[in-house]
């Protein structure tokens, strides 16, 4: 059974802003405090990001996984899908940034669900969500905010 998380936050920056820092995911350690690697495998037709695999810090070690990516055809959506991981079964994801304030903010609602391969206590899995729905979005709406602002 999926663990599933759903949250949102709003960042002072556009749509394509939000966008263009998810989407450049060798920085990913430069602001996601458990990525420790993000390494592009394979792009998509355009030369985005196809299939990346990460290395991070999970529940006390290191795991890695490879994600692959899907791209509506703005840069309203983000979406991806484990293709291979370690202590992973499944991870699915999205992004959705909503314009608000005429386009000047961004609406971003994260959506995670997954599967862990090996069995967990629940106060484990919980400190784990908080972490990654941390990175997801507060650590997304600094990294956003500083780079619009340089």
């Amino acid at each position: 059974m999926s663990d599933h998380a759903k949250q949102r936050t709003v960042i002072s920056a556009t749509p394509q802003q939000c966008f263009d820092v998810i989407t450049d995911f060798e920085h990913y350690p430069d602001w996601a405090s458990d990525i420790k690697q993000a390494t592009i495998v394979a792009y998509d037709n355009e030369g985005r990001g196809g299939d990346v695999q990460f290395r991070a810090a999970a529940m006390g070690r290191s795991t890695t996984y490879t994600l692959r990516y899907y791209y509506g055809s703005n840069p309203l959506r983000v979406a991806w899908r484990q293709i291979e991981g370690d202590i992973t079964i499944k991870i699915e994801g999205e992004y959705e940034f909503i314009p608000i304030n005429e386009g000047t903010e961004t609406e971003v609602a994260y959506h995670l669900a997954a599967d862990l391969a090996i069995l967990v206590p629940g106060f484990v899995k919980r400190r784990a969500e908080s972490r990654i729905m941390r990175a997801a979005l507060e650590d997304l709406r600094k990294r956003v905010e500083v780079v619009v602002s340089s």
